[in-house]
């Protein structure tokens, strides 16, 4: 019995690895920079929101759009994943992302484009580009 708790022992303090180079992953929101949308709105029907944003590096990949509904107003971010033990290098390259929207009522929509972050007095604040959307029959 004790040559096998020995052999057990040994196995699981052997598989433990001290380095690990497993990918980090941790998630961040990138700003956007512009948006292209519909000037005009009809009610249940569907319209594709363009959106072009920055990746920084090629540590960072898409990983969905972000979307928060509150009544009328909806916040949008994009998101992206980032390996953080990479050799990353700076890239800068422009990106694009979509998504749908259907209006289910008449009236405004408001919709709110993260577009990254604004420090003033070691407070961040966040920046939007806004739109307001008027939905008719």
């Amino acid at each position: 019995m004790k040559k096998i708790l020995v052999v057990l022992l040994f196995i699981i303090i052997s598989s433990c690895s001290v380095t690990d180079d497993s990918p980090r992953i941790q998630t961040e929101f990138l700003p956007i920079e512009s948006v292209n949308m519909p000037d005009a709105y009809r009610i249940n029907q569907t319209y594709t929101i363009y959106l072009t944003y920055y990746r920084p590096s090629n540590c960072h990949a898409f990983n969905g759009i972000y979307s928060h509904i509150n009544s009328n107003e909806n916040t949008i971010a994009i998101v992206s994943d980032v390996y953080t033990n990479n050799n990353c290098q700076e890239i800068i390259t422009e990106a694009e992302a979509s998504f749908n929207f259907r209006p289910t009522e008449i009236g405004t929509y408001i919709f709110k484009f993260w577009h990254g972050e604004n420090t003033i007095n070691n407070v961040n604040e966040d920046l939007y580009l806004d739109y307001e959307i008027e939905v008719v029959e």
